[in-house]
Protein backbone atom coordinates (compact mmCIF):
# COMPACT_ATOMS: atom_id res chain seq x y z
CA UNK A 1 0.00 0.00 0.00
CA UNK A 2 1.40 3.69 -1.18
CA UNK A 3 2.67 5.76 1.87
CA UNK A 4 -0.40 8.39 0.29
CA UNK A 5 -3.22 5.27 0.71
CA UNK A 6 -2.03 4.77 4.63
CA UNK A 7 -2.29 8.05 5.23
CA UNK A 8 -6.09 8.65 3.86
CA UNK A 9 -6.70 5.47 5.51
CA UNK A 10 -5.05 6.76 9.06
CA UNK A 11 -7.25 9.91 8.87
CA UNK A 12 -10.57 8.21 8.16
CA UNK A 13 -9.85 5.70 11.24
CA UNK A 14 -9.26 8.83 13.36
CA UNK A 15 -12.37 10.93 11.55
CA UNK A 16 -14.56 7.81 12.54
CA UNK A 17 -12.98 7.65 16.31
CA UNK A 18 -13.38 11.44 17.00
CA UNK A 19 -17.15 11.46 15.25
CA UNK A 20 -17.90 7.99 17.61
CA UNK A 21 -16.53 9.45 20.36
CA UNK A 22 -18.37 12.99 19.89
CA UNK A 23 -21.67 11.36 19.49
CA UNK A 24 -20.64 9.49 22.74
CA UNK A 25 -20.05 12.35 24.59
CA UNK A 26 -23.03 14.90 23.36
CA UNK A 27 -25.46 11.19 23.94
CA UNK A 28 -23.46 11.19 27.44
CA UNK A 29 -24.04 15.13 27.83
CA UNK A 30 -27.98 14.88 26.57
CA UNK A 31 -28.14 12.00 29.25
CA UNK A 32 -26.82 14.15 32.23
CA UNK A 33 -29.26 17.27 31.33
CA UNK A 34 -31.71 15.19 31.06
CA UNK A 35 -31.33 13.67 34.27
CA UNK A 36 -30.61 16.81 35.92
CA UNK A 37 -34.08 18.45 34.38
CA UNK A 38 -35.89 14.83 35.75
CA UNK A 39 -33.98 15.99 39.16
CA UNK A 40 -35.15 19.36 38.79
CA UNK A 41 -38.50 19.06 38.38
CA UNK A 42 -38.87 16.35 41.18
CA UNK A 43 -40.26 16.81 44.88
CA UNK A 44 -40.52 14.69 47.83
CA UNK A 45 -43.36 15.78 50.15
CA UNK A 46 -44.83 14.91 53.29
CA UNK A 47 -48.27 14.94 54.50
CA UNK A 48 -50.16 14.21 57.32
CA UNK A 49 -53.39 12.44 57.26
CA UNK A 50 -55.76 14.96 57.13
CA UNK A 51 -58.47 17.08 55.30
CA UNK A 52 -55.93 19.56 53.91
CA UNK A 53 -53.72 16.86 51.92
CA UNK A 54 -56.57 16.55 50.05
CA UNK A 55 -56.03 19.13 47.16
CA UNK A 56 -52.16 17.32 47.13
CA UNK A 57 -53.73 13.89 46.93
CA UNK A 58 -56.11 14.93 44.01
CA UNK A 59 -53.52 16.67 42.11
CA UNK A 60 -51.63 13.27 42.37
CA UNK A 61 -54.68 10.95 41.59
CA UNK A 62 -55.82 12.92 38.62
CA UNK A 63 -52.22 13.62 37.14
CA UNK A 64 -52.28 17.40 37.69
CA UNK A 65 -48.65 17.12 38.49
CA UNK A 66 -47.77 15.01 35.69
CA UNK A 67 -49.24 17.29 33.14
CA UNK A 68 -47.03 20.08 34.29
CA UNK A 69 -44.01 17.71 34.08
CA UNK A 70 -43.93 17.79 37.76
CA UNK A 71 -42.67 14.01 39.34
CA UNK A 72 -43.94 14.53 43.12
CA UNK A 73 -43.78 11.48 45.43
CA UNK A 74 -46.27 11.68 48.52
CA UNK A 75 -45.24 10.23 51.81
CA UNK A 76 -47.79 9.97 54.45
CA UNK A 77 -46.48 10.31 57.95
CA UNK A 78 -48.89 10.29 61.08
CA UNK A 79 -46.04 11.09 63.56
CA UNK A 80 -45.35 14.89 63.11
CA UNK A 81 -41.91 14.38 64.78
CA UNK A 82 -41.06 11.33 62.12
CA UNK A 83 -41.87 13.84 59.63
CA UNK A 84 -40.10 16.65 60.90
CA UNK A 85 -37.03 14.15 60.93
CA UNK A 86 -37.08 13.65 57.79
CA UNK A 87 -37.32 17.24 56.72
CA UNK A 88 -34.81 18.03 58.40
CA UNK A 89 -32.56 15.32 57.61
CA UNK A 90 -32.90 16.23 53.84
CA UNK A 91 -34.96 13.34 53.31
CA UNK A 92 -38.19 15.51 52.21
CA UNK A 93 -37.98 19.03 49.93
CA UNK A 94 -41.16 19.85 51.74
CA UNK A 95 -44.05 19.07 53.84
CA UNK A 96 -46.82 19.85 55.67
CA UNK A 97 -46.90 21.41 58.86
CA UNK A 98 -48.29 24.47 61.08
CA UNK A 99 -47.27 28.17 61.86
CA UNK A 100 -46.40 26.77 65.45
CA UNK A 101 -43.87 24.36 64.47
CA UNK A 102 -42.63 26.69 61.55
CA UNK A 103 -42.01 29.32 64.38
CA UNK A 104 -39.65 27.21 66.21
CA UNK A 105 -37.68 25.71 63.49
CA UNK A 106 -37.02 28.94 61.90
CA UNK A 107 -36.12 30.32 65.26
CA UNK A 108 -33.63 27.18 65.88
CA UNK A 109 -31.92 27.69 62.85
CA UNK A 110 -33.57 25.33 60.46
CA UNK A 111 -33.79 27.17 57.32
CA UNK A 112 -37.43 26.59 55.46
CA UNK A 113 -39.97 29.42 54.52
CA UNK A 114 -44.07 28.66 54.09
CA UNK A 115 -45.10 28.91 50.24
CA UNK A 116 -49.07 28.50 50.92
CA UNK A 117 -51.47 27.92 54.01
CA UNK A 118 -53.51 24.59 54.15
CA UNK A 119 -56.67 24.39 55.23
CA UNK A 120 -57.62 22.08 58.06
CA UNK A 121 -60.20 20.76 60.58
CA UNK A 122 -59.48 19.78 63.74
CA UNK A 123 -62.66 19.03 66.24
CA UNK A 124 -62.46 17.82 69.72
CA UNK A 125 -63.25 14.21 70.69
CA UNK A 126 -65.13 13.78 73.88
CA UNK A 127 -64.79 10.23 75.25
CA UNK A 128 -67.83 7.72 75.85
CA UNK A 129 -70.22 8.66 78.72
CA UNK A 130 -68.85 11.81 79.24
CA UNK A 131 -70.03 13.75 82.30
CA UNK A 132 -69.81 16.87 82.24
CA UNK A 133 -66.89 18.84 84.12
CA UNK A 134 -64.69 21.71 84.38
CA UNK A 135 -61.59 20.06 84.95
CA UNK A 136 -60.54 17.67 81.40
CA UNK A 137 -57.88 15.64 80.59
CA UNK A 138 -56.67 16.72 76.60
CA UNK A 139 -54.74 14.86 74.42
CA UNK A 140 -52.70 16.53 72.17
CA UNK A 141 -49.03 17.40 70.55
CA UNK A 142 -46.93 19.42 72.60
CA UNK A 143 -45.74 22.48 70.38
CA UNK A 144 -48.01 22.40 67.74
CA UNK A 145 -51.51 23.29 66.19
CA UNK A 146 -53.35 21.61 68.15
CA UNK A 147 -52.06 22.51 71.23
CA UNK A 148 -52.52 26.07 70.10
CA UNK A 149 -56.53 25.28 69.03
CA UNK A 150 -57.09 23.63 72.51
CA UNK A 151 -56.04 27.07 73.79
CA UNK A 152 -58.45 28.32 71.65
CA UNK A 153 -61.21 26.51 71.95
CA UNK A 154 -61.66 25.04 75.10
CA UNK A 155 -59.72 27.12 77.28
CA UNK A 156 -62.71 29.74 78.37
CA UNK A 157 -65.25 26.85 79.21
CA UNK A 158 -62.92 24.48 80.66
CA UNK A 159 -59.69 23.69 83.35
CA UNK A 160 -57.47 21.68 81.03
CA UNK A 161 -55.06 19.63 81.88
CA UNK A 162 -52.49 18.59 78.72
CA UNK A 163 -51.48 15.02 78.01
CA UNK A 164 -48.70 15.02 75.28
CA UNK A 165 -49.28 12.44 73.06
CA UNK A 166 -47.62 13.04 69.51
CA UNK A 167 -48.87 9.79 67.26
CA UNK A 168 -52.53 10.81 66.60
CA UNK A 169 -53.29 6.81 66.27
CA UNK A 170 -51.82 6.38 69.76
CA UNK A 171 -53.99 9.76 70.90
CA UNK A 172 -57.21 8.28 69.43
CA UNK A 173 -56.95 4.84 71.07
CA UNK A 174 -56.56 6.97 74.45
CA UNK A 175 -59.66 8.60 73.77
CA UNK A 176 -61.60 5.45 73.07
CA UNK A 177 -60.13 3.53 76.21
CA UNK A 178 -61.29 6.59 78.09
CA UNK A 179 -57.68 7.59 79.35
CA UNK A 180 -58.28 11.08 78.58
CA UNK A 181 -61.56 13.43 78.63
CA UNK A 182 -61.09 14.72 75.33
CA UNK A 183 -58.40 15.05 72.11
CA UNK A 184 -58.08 17.32 69.15
CA UNK A 185 -57.15 15.52 66.50
CA UNK A 186 -57.38 16.30 62.31
CA UNK A 187 -60.36 15.70 60.16
CA UNK A 188 -60.65 12.86 58.80
CA UNK A 189 -59.40 11.09 61.73
CA UNK A 190 -61.73 12.62 64.26
CA UNK A 191 -64.42 11.51 62.25
CA UNK A 192 -62.90 7.65 62.37
CA UNK A 193 -63.28 7.96 66.32
CA UNK A 194 -67.20 9.16 65.72
CA UNK A 195 -67.88 5.82 63.86
CA UNK A 196 -66.44 4.48 67.17
CA UNK A 197 -68.81 6.13 69.20
CA UNK A 198 -67.08 9.23 70.48
CA UNK A 199 -68.73 12.70 70.09
CA UNK A 200 -67.11 14.86 67.62
CA UNK A 201 -67.60 18.56 68.68
CA UNK A 202 -66.86 21.46 66.16
CA UNK A 203 -65.49 24.91 67.17
CA UNK A 204 -65.40 28.00 64.84
CA UNK A 205 -62.43 29.32 63.65
CA UNK A 206 -61.12 32.79 65.73
CA UNK A 207 -58.82 33.65 62.37
CA UNK A 208 -59.36 33.56 58.99
CA UNK A 209 -56.25 31.35 58.25
CA UNK A 210 -55.60 28.07 59.11
CA UNK A 211 -52.65 27.31 61.31
CA UNK A 212 -51.98 24.40 58.40
CA UNK A 213 -49.04 25.36 55.99
CA UNK A 214 -46.77 23.66 53.29
CA UNK A 215 -43.24 24.56 53.87
CA UNK A 216 -40.17 23.77 51.63
CA UNK A 217 -36.43 24.00 52.88
CA UNK A 218 -34.58 26.70 51.97
CA UNK A 219 -31.99 24.12 49.77
CA UNK A 220 -35.03 23.23 47.75
CA UNK A 221 -36.32 27.03 47.63
CA UNK A 222 -33.34 27.94 46.01
CA UNK A 223 -32.52 24.88 43.44
CA UNK A 224 -36.06 23.84 42.79
CA UNK A 225 -37.56 26.79 42.32
CA UNK A 226 -39.65 25.99 39.27
CA UNK A 227 -40.86 22.62 40.55
CA UNK A 228 -42.05 24.25 43.56
CA UNK A 229 -43.93 26.49 40.95
CA UNK A 230 -45.70 23.74 39.17
CA UNK A 231 -46.33 22.75 42.34
CA UNK A 232 -48.76 24.60 43.44
CA UNK A 233 -49.85 24.96 40.05
CA UNK A 234 -51.41 21.79 40.13
CA UNK A 235 -52.39 22.56 43.72
CA UNK A 236 -54.98 25.46 42.58
CA UNK A 237 -55.98 23.43 39.46
CA UNK A 238 -57.53 20.85 42.50
CA UNK A 239 -58.37 23.42 45.02
CA UNK A 240 -60.72 24.47 41.74
CA UNK A 241 -61.61 20.80 41.31
CA UNK A 242 -63.08 20.40 44.50
CA UNK A 243 -64.94 23.73 44.76
CA UNK A 244 -66.77 22.44 41.64
CA UNK A 245 -68.08 18.93 43.97
CA UNK A 246 -66.39 19.10 47.10
CA UNK A 247 -67.79 15.04 47.23
CA UNK A 248 -64.07 14.60 45.23
CA UNK A 249 -62.58 15.42 48.27
CA UNK A 250 -64.44 13.30 50.57
CA UNK A 251 -63.89 10.27 48.05
CA UNK A 252 -60.03 11.02 47.49
CA UNK A 253 -59.05 11.17 51.57
CA UNK A 254 -61.15 7.86 51.56
CA UNK A 255 -59.09 6.54 49.46
CA UNK A 256 -55.53 7.50 49.62
CA UNK A 257 -55.80 7.41 53.94
CA UNK A 258 -57.97 3.50 53.55
CA UNK A 259 -60.78 4.46 55.74
CA UNK A 260 -63.74 3.18 56.36
CA UNK A 261 -66.29 4.33 54.08
CA UNK A 262 -68.83 4.69 56.03
CA UNK A 263 -66.73 8.22 57.24
CA UNK A 264 -67.11 9.88 53.81
CA UNK A 265 -69.89 11.53 54.67
CA UNK A 266 -69.12 12.38 58.77
CA UNK A 267 -65.94 14.40 57.51
CA UNK A 268 -65.84 18.00 58.13
CA UNK A 269 -64.75 19.38 55.38
CA UNK A 270 -62.78 22.92 55.28
CA UNK A 271 -63.21 25.56 53.10
CA UNK A 272 -60.55 25.10 50.52
CA UNK A 273 -58.71 28.25 49.83
CA UNK A 274 -56.39 28.65 46.61
CA UNK A 275 -52.78 28.91 47.29
CA UNK A 276 -52.02 31.58 49.81
CA UNK A 277 -49.80 33.10 52.01
CA UNK A 278 -50.55 33.70 56.35
CA UNK A 279 -50.76 37.57 56.74
CA UNK A 280 -48.33 39.29 58.77
CA UNK A 281 -50.73 39.90 61.47
CA UNK A 282 -52.07 36.05 62.08
CA UNK A 283 -48.00 35.23 61.83
CA UNK A 284 -47.76 37.51 64.71
CA UNK A 285 -50.41 36.36 66.78
CA UNK A 286 -49.09 32.89 66.30
CA UNK A 287 -45.69 33.94 67.71
CA UNK A 288 -47.41 35.45 70.77
CA UNK A 289 -48.47 32.13 71.46
CA UNK A 290 -45.30 30.36 71.15
CA UNK A 291 -43.50 32.87 72.90
CA UNK A 292 -45.88 32.18 75.75
CA UNK A 293 -45.95 28.74 75.74
CA UNK A 294 -42.48 28.58 75.62
CA UNK A 295 -41.24 31.18 77.87
CA UNK A 296 -39.12 32.61 75.59
CA UNK A 297 -38.70 35.63 73.22
CA UNK A 298 -39.08 34.83 69.75
CA UNK A 299 -36.81 37.51 67.30
CA UNK A 300 -37.89 36.79 63.72
CA UNK A 301 -39.05 38.59 60.93
CA UNK A 302 -41.86 38.28 58.83
CA UNK A 303 -39.70 37.63 55.84
CA UNK A 304 -37.73 35.15 57.86
CA UNK A 305 -40.86 33.02 58.10
CA UNK A 306 -42.56 33.39 54.55
CA UNK A 307 -41.92 33.13 50.68
CA UNK A 308 -44.62 34.56 48.60
CA UNK A 309 -43.55 34.17 45.21
CA UNK A 310 -45.21 31.33 44.49
CA UNK A 311 -48.67 32.41 45.42
CA UNK A 312 -48.62 35.56 42.96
Amino acid sequence: MSNFKKLALFMLIASMVWLIGCTSKDANNAQGEEESIEKYLSLKIGVMPAVDSAPIFLADKNGYFEELGLNVDVQVYTNAMNRQSALQSGELDGAMTDVIALVNNVQNGFDIKVTTSTDGSFPILVKKDFNEQKDVKVGLMEVSVVNYLSDEFLNEEYNVEKVFINEIPARLEMINQGQIDMAVLPEPIASQGELMGLEKRIYGSKDDFSPEIMVFTGSSIKNKEQAIKLFHEAYNKAVEEIHKDESIARDVLVEQLKLNPEVRDKITLPKYNMARVPSQEYIEKIMKWNEKVLNKKLDLKYEELVEGKFVK
